[in-house]
């Protein structure tokens, strides 16, 4: 295997053991893995080819889907919905 190919199946290990976390120790090891991803599968799809990039694309799409539709609501000027308490 190249080196593209093991570097992407130790992101997905990591990502993984990072969501069995609390979400509260979830938000620096997330984030490094937020932002080491797209590097990571462009250089998996120059390595390999584009369809295998794309697969790749979509598995991270699937994994952030809730973190990058709160970037993307921030970066439009969109109000974020906080979560507040329900009274006990």
């Amino acid at each position: 295997m190249t080196l593209p190919v093991v570097l992407a199946c130790f992101w997905v290990l990591a990502a993984t053991i990072v969501a069995f976390l609390p979400m509260r120790y979830q938000i620096l090891p997330g984030l490094v893995l937020l932002v080491a991803a797209p590097v990571m599968i462009v250089w998996l799809a120059m390595a390999t080819n584009v369809w295998i990039g794309l697969a790749a694309f979509a598995g991270f799409l699937s994994m952030f889907r809730n973190p990058l539709r709160y970037l993307i609501k921030k970066a439009m000027g969109k109000k974020t919905p906080t979560k507040e308490r329900e009274p006990e």
